[in-house]
């Protein structure tokens, strides 16, 4: 006596191999793709904070050029105090 249909039985011994291996084959594939991503987003993130630590570091160097630029100025204004036919 045949407890199992033939569809079923067919269907058991041929398609559901199929099927379990296409699942877990996809579940593998999606779970290296999100290790991808993982690694993606880390890259970027430090990329980001890189050119964060560089604008931060950016006031120094103006500071001074403005201190210098002040320095010039000053001079300026004694040059045209002096050379300035009108006293």
């Amino acid at each position: 006596m045949n407890l199992v249909s033939p569809p079923l039985q067919q269907f058991v011994s041929i398609a559901l191999p199929i099927m379990l291996t296409m699942i877990v084959t996809i579940r593998l594939a999606s779970w290296s793709q999100n290790k991808r991503f993982d690694d993606l987003r880390a890259d970027i993130s430090a990329r980001f904070t890189e050119v964060h630590r560089r604008i931060d570091e950016i006031p120094g160097p103006l500071d001074r050029i403005e201190k210098k630029l002040d320095s010039h100025e000053q001079r300026i204004v004694r040059l045209e105090e002096r050379t300035s036919l009108i006293r």
